[in-house]
């Protein structure tokens, strides 16, 4: 499929193992760093951890557009886990190596979870829509079958997807020093150790992040659009402010990870620099996580005022 001819050597060996370069340039931080990127990763976990209780215990959030909350906090616990932790043990050690399976199985995880939340995402824009240009009709649209629905389609794709492109990249023959220019097993510095002319390969993927990344951001774009037609139609200041209330969390998030996405997978490879892929791979996989759900709590009235009645009930069961 990728047209192009092994190019190893008599006396090159093929690799069974990557080594991380990660952040070898700043070996006197590594310590600190530790602990910056150990405590943001117990806050995002304990934050979404959170979220998803709130949820559960709280009937009135027992809603379509919580219940893509609950998918999108857990899918966040799950990306920021198949990355951090073996971040921070390479922080605490000389050498950071992976096998090879190891680095295709962190691929395939990392990239099934971060193309499931751009389908997420395009759902949870869906849902807006639907709640604001439709209101009389949303429990009929959005019912319990169809938030099933396409929760599952959002799951699926990713997994169907990034399957299928994590096994046809760890197909080719990788080789040299083995040194992943990058602190995980991301699809280019992986790429870029491949003994073969990855050009054709190359521009596969390229369309597949294309496609796969620009459909769901299409359909959210469209979605705003229909949904900030239907809010200028509202007559009163006040119904404008609380229909775009309901909106404004999911369009910081998406900003958010679409952004860093656009940046770092639609951007020509002679743009790309180690340097400058670890800086976007850690908004990513680190930042985007940790603020989605202080974006929803301080954001969302619904969800803060049902976490003052959880807090409030704890601290009068103590007192009596």
């Amino acid at each position: 499929m990728s047209g192009s001819e092994p190019v190893v050597g008599r006396n090159q060996s093929l690799c069974t193992k990557f080594t991380f370069v990660a952040f070898s340039s700043l070996a006197e931080l590594q310590s600190l760093l530790f602990v910056v990127f150990l405590v943001i990763y117990l806050l995002t976990v304990g934050g979404n951890l959170i979220v998803i209780c709130l949820v559960w215990i709280t009937p009135s959030l027992h809603t379509p557009m919580y219940f893509f909350l609950v998918n999108l906090s857990f899918l966040e616990m799950c990306y920021i886990s198949s990355v951090v932790p073996q971040m921070l043990m390479h922080l605490l050690v000389e050498t950071k190596t992976i096998s090879v399976g190891g680095c295709a199985a962190q691929m395939c995880i990392f990239t099934i979870l971060g193309l499931t939340e751009c389908c997420l995402l395009a759902a949870m824009a869906y849902d807006r829509f639907v709640a604001i240009c439709y209101p009389l009709h949303y429990s009929i649209l959005m019912g319990p079958r169809v938030c099933l629905k396409l929760a599952a389609a959002s799951w699926t794709t990713g997994v169907v997807v990034e399957s299928v492109q994590t096994t046809w990249i760890f197909t080719l023959p990788f080789c040299g020093t083995g040194k992943i220019q990058h602190f995980f097993c991301d699809i280019m510095p992986v790429v870029k150790l491949a003994c073969v002319d990855t050009s054709h390969n190359e521009i596969v993927m390229f369309a597949v992040s294309v496609f796969f990344i620009m459909s769901p951001c299409l359909l959210i774009l469209c979605s705003y659009v229909r949904i900030l037609t239907a809010i200028l139609r509202i007559p009163s200041a006040a119904g404008r402010r609380k229909a775009f209330s309901t909106c404004s969390s999911h369009v910081l998030v998406v900003s958010l990870f679409y952004g860093t996405a656009l940046f770092t997978y639609l951007q020509p490879k002679t743009a790309h620099t180690p340097e400058t892929d670890k800086v976007t791979a850690l908004m990513y996989t680190v930042v985007t996580p940790a603020l989605n759900p202080v974006i929803y709590t301080l954001r969302n009235k619904e969800v803060k005022e049902a976490f003052q009645r959880v807090t409030q009930r704890n601290s009068l069961s103590q007192m009596a």
